[in-house]
């Protein structure tokens, strides 16, 4: 009989999400994930199999906890002024950095990726009433201005220009 595992697994799930979120997958290192994680290494590689097991795991745990939310949200926006504050005020860095690095690379996170971003599509499509491709254009829109920041008014910019929209 093994020893007992050391640590929570579920706890270092989620700080690989914020690892991963803010550093990028190349971006970090198994040593990085040992020492932040507070997990040993090879217990790390027992559990998770490998660096990109425990990615997948932290991605699958950014979309329900970070991205779930935001569709439950979005499903209630009144207007697009109010989806496009929700996607740009949500946090979606993982899922940012996954359709960027991993995506290109990588089948199942882009599969991943692809799923979560319809479903944003979707919902946004569903609450404003509006056909498919707006919606995908206003979540390209929205996730711009959350890479670009609002630093320059962009935001409320285009808040007021669609206004028409509801």
């Amino acid at each position: 009989m093994g020893r007992p595992r050391a640590f929570d697994e579920d706890e270092a799930v989620r700080a690989a999400v914020g690892l991963f979120g803010g550093r990028s997958y190349d971006g970090v290192s198994v040593d990085d994930l040992v020492s932040h994680l507070g997990v040993h290494r090879n217990s790390l590689y027992k559990t998770f199999g490998s660096k990109r097991g425990l990615y997948l795991i932290a991605l699958r745990r950014h979309l329900a906890d970070d991205v779930r939310p935001l569709l439950d949200a979005l499903a209630d926006a009144p207007d697009a002024g109010a989806a496009l504050r929700l996607v740009t005020s949500a946090d979606l860095g993982l899922l940012l950095l996954a359709a960027v690095e991993r995506a290109p690379v990588d089948e199942e996170v882009a599969s991943e990726v692809t799923a979560a971003l319809a479903a944003v599509d979707q919902a946004i499509a569903h609450a404003l009433g509006v056909p498919a491709d707006l919606a995908a254009a206003l979540t390209a829109a929205a996730l711009g201005l959350l890479l670009r920041g609002n630093s320059d008014g962009a935001t409320t910019a285009l808040i007021q220009r669609l206004a028409p929209l509801t």
